[in-house]
């Protein structure tokens, strides 16, 4: 068994808590500095700024969530390899898996680009606002492929069970995000062009960062052969694709919110704009349970311990629980200073202590969904996931978002979608136990998860016999 399989043993609460805690110490320090940009531009004391900020947030959501699903590909197919002791086959599945996350995310971000002015006025932003954003955005949205080539590389690390490594990335991103920052906003007088230029000098330092562990001490990559490209293109989309449609569900859910919330005024937007920040930095920590508790499932997926399967799974909720309790405790007494540090009254101000409460608390089921999409990548079912995400942000969003909307106003909308994440959070719970059971019993087959990778090594021992 390869040495580097080591999720096959050892304590799988520990497993978790210390993937994720140590994958969200890097996700953290990117949102850090988003959080920090936000205050930074409500520090120019210009509304029509954050308000731009909260509607290129949406649409970057959207391109990051790209990135996000061929990195999950990633590290399925290469945990599942380690997990079975070929290391060879690990080391190629992260070559193309590289690749065609730099190919189609290039790709991807220029059809993006090219439709900046529709997507921002999709979302309800006008006049200068509308403009700001389009500004910002067209900066940013070009250096997608090095974001991908960060966040695949991320995901190998983590494939191997190097959580620090892939940390540290992130990590060196933000740092040198959040020295740009001030130098480029206040020092050279640059405001929103220079957060934008600092977001794209963190997007190359993760690039290149996190590329440089894996050239030292996993074997690097293999040279790509046309052939062997194409032959692992079906195993890498079996994955990616669905990832993917799952991944984009929750920008284009998310789009939809900053629409209703925008009828309420820029007031509202920034409002919302601050809590869209928020979330991720205090929940840094579950966002990262998919990438976390997938190596861990996978490797054992890989090696046919289903008991260890199912066992990761319950770490990951008995970590979320407890986790978000925390930090929904931290928020609530802290939510006078939150508000004040962005100088928020009014409705903004509600918006913000509307989150540090109850809200906060409900992202439990948001965290159930991250651990069911995990093992849902990781059991070869991946589509679960696409449909229960469409499901959550489309009838677990739209409808709920109308009826809050139309009783409590901005309030309203943000309560209305945490109530539609509960529900989702329960059925993706139930589901993700169902397809335990059916991996343990034998329905589907252990070593050999996914039928395009079987297809794909027929394949290959089929062209070298010839």
């Amino acid at each position: 068994m390869s040495e580097q399989a080591k999720f096959l043993e050892g304590s799988l609460f520990k497993h978790v808590s210390v993937m994720s805690l140590t994958a969200s110490v890097g996700l953290m320090a990117i949102f850090l500095v988003d959080f920090v940009d936000m205050i930074f531009i409500s520090m120019l004391g210009k509304a029509e700024l954050a308000a731009a900020v909260g509607y290129a947030g949406a649409i970057l959501f959207f391109t990051t969530s790209f990135g996000i699903g061929m990195s999950i590909s990633a590290g399925a197919l290469v945990a599942r390899a380690l997990g079975s002791g070929d290391e060879h086959e690990a080391k190629r599945k992260a070559t193309h898996a590289l690749i065609y996350g730099i190919v189609f995310g290039a790709i991807f971000a220029a059809l993006v680009w090219l439709n900046l002015g529709f997507f921002v006025t999709l979302l309800g932003a006008t006049g200068d606002t509308h403009d700001l954003a389009v500004h910002y955005l067209q900066i940013i949205v070009p250096t997608l492929p090095f974001l991908m080539v960060g966040m695949v590389g991320g995901a190998i690390l983590r494939a191997h069970g190097d959580a620090k490594r892939a940390m540290f990335a992130t990590i060196s991103g933000g740092v040198v995000n959040a020295v740009l920052d001030p130098i480029l906003i206040f020092g050279l007088d640059l405001e929103l062009t220079g957060a934008a230029l600092a977001s794209v000098a963190a997007r190359l330092t993760i690039a290149a960062v996190s590329l440089q562990p894996i050239l030292k001490f996993y074997g690097g990559f293999v040279r790509p052969e046309a052939r062997d490209l194409m032959i692992d293109l079906r195993p890498v989309l079996a994955i990616a694709f669905p990832a993917i449609l799952t991944q984009l569900a929750t920008p284009i859910g998310q789009a939809y919110v900053t629409r209703a919330m925008a009828e309420f005024g820029e007031a509202a937007v920034a409002g919302m704009a601050i809590v869209g920040r928020l979330t991720p930095l205090a929940f840094g920590t579950i966002f990262a349970l998919s990438g976390a508790v997938g190596p861990i499932i996978g490797q054992n997926f890989g090696a046919g311990q289903h008991d260890r399967v199912r066992g990761g799974f319950f770490a990951g909720v008995i970590f979320t629980a407890a986790f978000v309790i925390a930090m929904t405790l931290l928020l609530f007494l802290l939510r006078a200073p939150i508000a004040d540090i962005f100088t928020a009254t009014g409705i903004t101000r509600e918006l913000v202590y509307l989150f540090c409460g109850p809200l906060a608390l409900m992202f439990f089921f948001n965290g159930l969904l991250f651990v069911a999409n995990a093992s849902f990548n990781n059991l070869g079912h991946p589509f679960y996931s696409t449909w229960l995400n469409w499901g959550r942000h489309t009838l677990g969003t739209i409808p709920f978002v109308i009826l809050g909307a139309a009783w409590y106003g901005a309030p309203g909308v943000l309560i209305g979608q945490a109530i539609g994440g509960v529900l989702f959070g329960i059925a993706a719970l139930v589901l993700a136990m169902r397809v335990m059971r059916k991996v343990e019993t034998g329905v589907v087959p252990a070593i050999e998860p996914a039928p395009f990778e079987r297809e794909a090594r027929r394949m290959r021992r089929a062209f070298w016999r010839r």
